[in-house]
């Protein structure tokens, strides 16, 4: 898995256990539900640290919080 995929199943993860739609996600988070939407797909390739952060907020949720997840850990390596 490599760090985008394992960011989307992150926000996919928290949103089913905060109980809160990708949607409801955005407004909280002062986004567009399209700029979401992209990080869950593969429209958007590097997700941001900002973007990131963004959701965290929306979430209450620290970007340590967010990181400290057995997804992120062995990652492959993103420079081939």
């Amino acid at each position: 898995m490599n760090a985008k995929e394992a960011v989307a199943r992150r926000i996919l993860a928290l949103c089913n256990e905060k109980e809160i739609a990708v949607n409801a996600l955005a407004n909280s988070a002062g986004m567009s539900p399209s700029t979401i939407y992209s990080m869950l797909n593969t429209k958007s390739k590097n997700p941001g640290i900002v973007t990131i952060k963004k959701i965290c907020d929306g979430m209450d949720l620290s970007l340590r919080a967010f990181f400290d997840n057995p997804l992120f850990e062995n990652l492959e390596q993103e420079i081939r």
